[in-house]
């Protein structure tokens, strides 16, 4: 396939999923094409068919001169944009773009861009049922997992897009015609000196945006409403706190939709999503299906039938009265203060990573008021046990085998157990699904077992 790419040195950095579908998409447009990462071959997937295909393997490192002579060097999600040799071809002026830039460069369809520190995979997916339940054709994915370049040439309409901070670095002139921005809680001080460049990051999903765009704002989060105030674009807002005169809000037990001088009412009671943060979700998922003219039976119906993510306070089952729930993807403080506020006390929380420096102090009082028992996992545990000493019975566990059983022989009879970490998964797991099926798994084991036992 002849393009504009046809010829061109391209370096890729990031050999993960997006790095091999980036080489993919360059070598079908003729490109020549190095895929360079930190690790080995036998640390790496799929590079067998990348070669047979022409794209040259650049492992171990990344060598200084395969990058000097590029004519544009592409940066998976994953790496950060301050490497010595990113640094380098900047200075050198060659461009650094990273994937999603890239694919939207291409595409032709309504983008619905959605960022935000939590809720992300939830409002993509929910947007990709009710846009499916209307008979549109929709490509979902971003960073909840299909690369959005592999999009291009397909025959899609819409394009449900999660962005994660990371993916919006590296934009240039990308601009969806909605730009979500849920929430922002801390995230990623591990990667971001401070919460105003992550801030900063987020707020790049606006910086394109022209005056018939649209900006779908948390008008309860003052630093939602920040990032977006420079913005030209037509801002709407959902609230759950304020009725608002226009936009989305949330009336006791009802979703109200004012917009051009008419109203529509959704009953909350028909959701199987629980907690108001999930509400706030579906509030954001509604508001670009409605303004295109969905109608709002078929949009409401996808949401009261949508039940919710994997790993994303998802129930697993009950335990000697106890309520489980996987909520593995919650990797950052934030997360867990919203996952808490949905549970009745007592809680077991489960909780510990691979540490992002986020800091503590929101959830105390969470903690102090639902938390009977705190089960610290991974290295995170110690930073975490000097914040919450004295608000609830402290415990570690080195496995989550471990931390499974101590959770089960401290539940009680109507609360909950919950696996909220707050933490990434890197320091004992691949990823947080795996993570969160481990958790799943040694639960199960444990039920089966007393249940085997009940029936002897």
């Amino acid at each position: 396939m002849k393009s504009h790419y046809l010829d061109m040195k391209i370096a890729i950095i990031g050999a993960g999923a997006t790095g091999r579908s980036l080489a993919r998409f360059f070598r079908t447009r003729g490109a020549r094409v190095v895929l360079s990462d930190n690790r080995a071959a036998d640390q790496l997937q799929g590079l067998a068919q990348l070669q047979e295909s022409g794209v040259q393997l650049d492992l171990g490192g990344h060598t200084p001169e395969l990058f000097r002579a590029a004519d544009l060097v592409v940066v998976s999600p994953g790496v950060p944009p301050d490497i010595p040799i990113l640094v380098s071809c900047r200075a050198q002026g060659v461009p650094v773009l990273g994937e999603v830039e890239i694919a939207w460069r291409e595409l032709s369809g309504i983008v619905i861009g959605i960022t935000g520190t939590n809720g992300k995979s939830t409002v993509t997916t929910l947007v990709g049922e009710m846009l499916k339940g209307w008979g549109q054709k929709v490509f979902v994915g971003g960073n909840l997992g299909t690369p959005l370049v592999d999009a291009v040439g397909c025959d899609y309409d819409w394009f449900a897009v999660e962005l994660s901070s990371f993916q919006l670095e590296t934009i240039d002139a990308f601009r969806p015609r909605y730009a979500m921005l849920l929430n922002v809680t801390e995230d990623h001080l591990d990667r971001y000196p401070d919460m105003a460049s992550y801030l900063a990051a987020k707020a790049r999903i606006f910086e394109n945006l022209q005056d018939d765009d649209v900006a779908i704002l948390n008008h309860d989060d003052p630093l939602v409403m920040q990032a977006a105030a420079p913005s030209c674009a037509r801002k709407v807002c959902f609230s759950s706190q304020t009725v608002l005169d226009v936009g989305m809000s949330l009336s006791g037990d009802k979703l109200i939709w004012r917009w051009q001088e008419s109203e529509t009412l959704f009953p909350v009671a028909e959701l199987q999503l629980r907690g108001r943060h999930n509400q706030e979700n579906v509030m954001a998922a509604l508001i670009p299906l409605l303004m295109e003219g969905c109608p709002a039976e078929i949009a409401w119906n996808a949401a009261r039938n949508f039940s919710g993510l994997p790993h994303r306070m998802e129930y697993i089952g009950e335990l000697n009265g106890a309520s489980w729930y996987n909520d593995s993807k919650g990797t950052n403080i934030g997360s867990v203060v919203k996952s808490l506020s949905g549970l009745a006390k007592p809680v077991v929380l489960i909780a510990g990573g691979k540490d992002k420096q986020g800091d503590l102090t929101s959830l105390v009082e969470p903690v102090r008021e639902k938390v009977a028992h705190l089960v610290l996992i991974g290295a995170a545990a110690e930073r975490m046990a000097r914040t919450f000493t004295g608000l609830s019975e402290i415990h570690r566990a080195s496995s989550m085998r471990e931390a499974v059983g101590l959770a089960a022989r401290m539940s009680m009879p109507g609360g909950s157990v919950l696996l909220s970490p707050g933490c990434s998964s890197y320091d004992m797991y691949r990823n947080y699904e795996e993570r969160g099926d481990d958790f799943t798994a040694e639960f199960r084991t444990l039920k089966s077992s007393a249940e085997g036992c009940d029936g002897s």
